[in-house]
């Protein structure tokens, strides 16, 4: 089935902003992030500047450590400073380390009932693993942006599930565990869908507009402006066929991929080693779930 493009209807805008208002005080990005964005954004900052912001707050930097010297990256040799891992990995890599931390954080303030927050939060990881795995396949420029991409794509759901519970629970029985089928159910029954609602969430973060594009038609790759929403769909396609990574916790085991996302990453289905990347997000997927769902 070939997708359609879908975009709000008319009034649904007004809809997602009082959205975005009702919950922006809960999810409004932490000081340390918008410092270190600024930061970054200037462009001449040192390595000893970006992480003296950093170890403002210790429970961050014994976090991001953690992460350093996880199998999420698996190096030889220990990185025991946040001022060494900025040099070892870059701004970049440390700049999304440090925005999974912090989102996955902010966003499990809000108050949710209708879906276990542990297993929507393990879908993103299990997806930002994927694409991350993806994008470098396809030798796309900084993979590691896809990972947040991943983490964070279904971060407008969890505003529906707080503010609109009941009419989540009707369209989710709907859905029966397919997430495409509960995209398109939202757009028929609010006017928008989670990925506008995430996209728009993105953009009170300040996050950059390749990932705002990415949140926004992870369910309509042929939409994006970036091949980045046809590696989100895919990602996201492959953690809803695998049992670690599925976004409910009784999937149906099958999820559809988009035919225009293969022409968008340039590479055919026949291309595609399915068991080979879910087993490679498996090996760091534990591993990497437990660190950044810590408590504390």
């Amino acid at each position: 089935m070939e997708a359609e493009h879908l975009t709000p209807k008319p009034g649904a805008t007004q809809l997602v902003q009082g959205l975005i208002g009702d919950v922006s005080f809960l999810v409004t990005p932490p000081d340390l992030c918008v410092r270190l964005f600024s930061l970054l954004e200037s462009g001449d900052a040192s390595a000893t500047e970006i992480g003296d912001v950093i170890s403002h707050d210790p429970s961050l930097t014994a976090r991001l450590l953690q992460l350093v010297n996880s199998s999420f990256f698996n190096f030889a040799r220990r990185i025991d400073t946040v001022s060494r891992a900025v040099t070892v990995l870059g701004t970049r890599e440390l700049y999304s380390l440090v925005l999974a931390v912090s989102a996955i954080k902010s966003f499990s303030k809000l108050p949710i009932t209708l879906v276990n927050i542990d297993t929507f939060w393990r879908h993103g990881i299990f997806t930002g693993l994927l694409a991350r795995e993806i994008a470098s396949k396809i030798r796309v420029l900084h993979p590691e942006r896809l990972f947040i991409a991943g983490l964070l794509h279904d971060i407008g759901s969890l505003v529906l599930y707080a503010r609109m519970p009941e009419q989540m629970r009707d369209l989710m029985l709907v859905c029966e565990g397919e997430e495409d089928i509960l995209h398109r159910a939202e757009q028929e029954h609010f006017g928008f869908s989670h990925g506008d609602l995430g996209g728009a969430l993105a953009e009170v973060w300040n996050l950059p507009e390749h990932l705002q594009d990415a949140i926004t038609h992870h369910h309509d790759p042929d939409a994006g402006q970036t091949p980045d929403a046809a590696v989100i769909h895919l990602a996201d396609a492959l953690a809803n066929r695998s049992i670690l990574g599925a976004f409910c916790e009784d999937p149906p085991g099958i999820a559809h991929i988009h035919p225009g996302t293969w022409e968008r990453l340039r590479m055919e289905p026949a291309d595609l080693d399915e068991e080979g990347l879910i087993g490679t997000a498996g090996l760091q997927f534990t591993e990497t779930a437990g660190l950044l769902l810590a408590r504390g």
